[in-house]
């Protein structure tokens, strides 16, 4: 028998991380996600899509009828995503007529430059890129 004192964590990195996001229109949101970020499709189980942003990061796009969760207003979550030239990816979220586009600003106590918009299911999203 194995006491607690003996388990440890087990070594090395996750393989992948996956956030979920859980939606009403599916296809809608897969067809945002592929044109506005530009992100592809890794896994697809179906009713849940698992898009690559970089490295391990995943995100999971879910069919609210199918997942663990449904789709609830407000959405208290955003999804960031770190970029290296935050203004260019302004001027193409703005040409892709995204909702509540906020402007680019500075945020010196952050060391960022950032602005948001919503996915078509009120998911914020931010941009950002380090001040330098």
């Amino acid at each position: 028998m194995t006491s607690q004192t003996d388990v440890r964590r087990p070594a090395g990195d996750p393989l992948l991380t996956v956030t979920f996001l859980y939606f009403r229109d599916l296809p809608r949101a897969m067809a945002f996600y592929e044109k506005v970020l530009g992100v592809e499709l890794a896994i697809d189980q179906g009713w849940s899509k698992i898009y690559r942003l970089g490295g391990t990061a995943h995100v999971g796009l879910v069919d609210e009828t199918r997942g663990s969760h449904r789709a609830a207003d407000p959405k208290p979550v955003q999804l960031c995503m770190r970029v290296a030239d935050v203004d260019a990816w302004h001027a193409w979220a703005q040409s892709c007529d995204v909702t509540a586009l906020t402007a680019p600003k500075d945020s010196p106590s952050l060391g960022i430059r950032a602005f948001v918009f919503d996915d078509p299911e009120g998911y914020q999203i931010e941009i950002q890129s380090v001040l330098g």
